[in-house]
């Protein structure tokens, strides 16, 4: 399957009032509100701020760069949740998102996979195109579970 070289997504943002708007696109059915954040003069508490979608962006890259790796190297797993945070920071008198930490856990049913999974979830990390994208500095600390799979009677 060839994918062509270039993709667009389109993003609208309908400003409600002071600092709220609403995000959609045209190819998605759920639209979802977005402010300044508490942490700045004007902000909103309880919304989603452009910060927490920089970070989203990067965690949500990795998820999905992972499940296709794992998908193609015909990995099973359990579950992957992937907690991440973002360090905004002043550089150069200017706020930047200096760094993305990425904390996946990965559980899987068998002990003698932990290599494979370590492999998959580092080979995620760097394909991601987000984070090939930016200029934040990411920080992974990946954690592999092993759980057995309890047998239904």
């Amino acid at each position: 399957m060839n994918l062509p070289d270039e993709h667009i997504y389109d993003v609208t943002i309908d400003w409600k009032e002071g600092r709220i708007g609403t995000m959609s696109s045209s190819r998605l059915e759920e639209s979802i509100s977005v402010a300044t954040p508490p942490e700045f003069p004007g902000g909103v508490e309880g919304i989603w701020s452009p910060e927490h979608l920089f970070v989203a962006s990067v965690s949500s890259c990795f998820m999905t760069s992972f499940t296709a790796i794992a998908e193609y190297s015909k990995f099973n797993f359990l579950s992957l949740k992937v907690k991440s945070e973002g360090k905004m920071s002043r550089e150069d008198g200017k706020y930047v998102m200096s760094q993305i930490t990425l904390m996946p856990e990965l559980i899987i049913t068998d002990e003698k996979y932990l290599k494979k999974g370590i492999r998959l979830l580092e080979k995620a990390e760097e394909i991601c195109l987000i984070s090939r994208s930016i200029k934040s500095e990411i920080v992974f600390i990946p954690e592999i579970k092993v759980e057995e799979v309890a047998d239904i009677a």
